[in-house]
This record gives structure tokens, sequence and C-alpha cells, in this order.
């Protein structure tokens, strides 16, 4: 398990070395090296969490090691779709980097699990978790795609091309991916807030409660519910979509790991170790 795990960071690192690289040098072998890794990294990721799985007989996500593991699978394959169907080659000094942050933090915290509950580990959980989880990959995918357009933008606008100008594709292309990502993530979040208020009927016997988990996830469903509204009604395109998408993936990051941590609630039983 430690051996798959580890193995995970370092294909993780090596593809974040090659996407470096390629970004610097924009050969197609840095690319093609890079990618092959980071498909490597995820094959064994994936592995690691079944493996995981297999032997504690319960989903692997019931702590924050686990969950901070989970969530870097999520990003890769999220990635990885994305990547089938755009062909963003530069993503992936994004992607790569961000998956081995992940993988490092996580080595980095207890392994201990909460004591299993069967009721925990029902098909409602699983699909609540997978789906949110690959639905906030998107986000953060979409958060990096925002981030390279006002990179591109900036060189645009400057008149003076810089490092970026020939390294990054056109802004319609980014804006375009940049949508394609918060409407999968936005679609695959949603299914997982309904999966989750039946989850919690199942649990503690009512669909809301109010816990600080469920609030931020409405706050940060609300906040996607009206950058796509604004797109579709109003036109909001390049920079400003570019921006909300960054401040809501920051506001994802919140939900995720800032709850947790500030404010207590049901959710908190999943990543604190007794």
């Amino acid at each position: 398990m430690d051996l798959l795990f580890y193995a995970t960071i370092i294909l993780y690192l090596l593809s974040t070395a090659w996407y470096i690289a390629y970004l610097c040098l924009q050969k197609n072998r840095q690319f093609r090296t890079g990618y092959a890794l980071l498909i490597s990294g995820f094959a064994v990721h994936t592995i690691a969490l079944f493996t995981a799985m297999i032997r504690s007989g319960r989903f692997p996500a019931q702590n924050l090691h686990e969950t901070l593991s989970l969530a870097g699978w999520a990003v890769v394959c999220a990635f990885l779709v994305f990547q089938h169907r755009y062909q963003l080659k530069i993503l992936g000094v994004y992607v790569a980097p961000l998956a081995a942050v992940i993988m490092v933090a996580a080595s980095k915290l207890p392994r201990e699990a909460l004591v299993a509950k069967e009721i925990l580990n029902n098909a409602w959980l699983v699909l609540h978790i997978g789906t949110v989880f690959i639905g906030e990959a998107s986000l953060a995918l979409a958060c990096g795609v925002g981030c390279l357009y006002l990179l591109q933008e900036h060189a645009i606008k400057s008149k003076r091309p810089g490092f970026f100008f020939r390294r990054l594709p056109s802004l319609d292309l980014l804006d375009s991916a940049g949508y394609a990502c918060i409407v999968a993530g936005f679609t695959l979040v949603t299914v997982g807030l309904i999966t989750g208020i039946i989850y919690a009927k199942v649990i503690w016997g009512r669909f809301w409660n109010w816990d600080p988990k469920e609030i931020w996830s409405a706050i940060t469903w609300l906040l996607y519910a009206a950058l796509l509204h604004q797109r579709l009604t109003v036109g909001w395109r390049g920079r400003k979509s570019a921006i909300m998408a960054i401040i809501g993936f920051c506001v994802v990051l919140f939900t995720f790991l800032g709850v947790n941590f500030l404010l207590q609630g049901h959710h908190g039983e999943f990543t604190q170790i007794k």
C-alpha cells in the first residue's frame, strides 16, 4: 500500500518536471513524456485506492489523508477526460504539480481511520462522494484555465508578447474550455448535492440539517449557478468568466477544507481522527 502511494507521488513529481520542461522548451517530446508519466501515476493511484478499499472494506474517504488522496485522483481523472476532448496540452503544467502537492500533503497526515460504520458504506455515500469529487475537480480545472486566460489576455493587451504568449492557446479556446469545465463540474456537483440530501435522510432522518458543510455547499452551488446564468443571459465571457471561475474555486476550497477545520458539523466525522 505504502509502495503504491509513494510510487504515485514520484510519478506525479516526474510528470511535473517534464511538463515544466515542455512549458520552457515547447517540444512535443517533453509533453508526451509528461503526459505518459501522469497517466502512469493515475493508473498506480487507481490501484492504490482500490487496494485500500478492498483491504478495509469501506470507501476510502473517511479521514483527511484518504480524502486528499481521493481529491488528487479526481483532479487527474477529470484532466485526462478533458485533455482527450480539448487537447489543451499546456494545462498539464497546472494539473501535474497540483496533483503532486495534494499527494505530498496527504502523505504527511495520519492514516488511522474512524471506526467504520456500516451506514457510511452504502451506495448513496459512494455516489455522493464520487460525483462531488469529480465535479469539484472539474471546477479546479476551470480555475486553472481561468488563470491561463488572464495570463494570455495580459500578454495580448500589453502588446509586448512575453514568455507565455506563444505558449498559451487562443483566448477563444481557453474561454470555451473553461466554460465546459464549469458546466461539467456544476452538473456533477448538483448530482452530488442531491445524493447528499438523500444520504442525510438515511443517516440523520432529515433531508437538511443546517450543517456548515451543507450551507457552504449550497453557497458554492449558487455561486456557479449565478455564473452560468449570467453567461447565458447577459453574456459573461472572457475575463469576467475567468475571474469568477477563480473566485468560485476559492469558495470550493473553503467548503472542502476550511469548513472542516474552522466549523463544527456532521461532516467533521470524515476528516478527524478519534
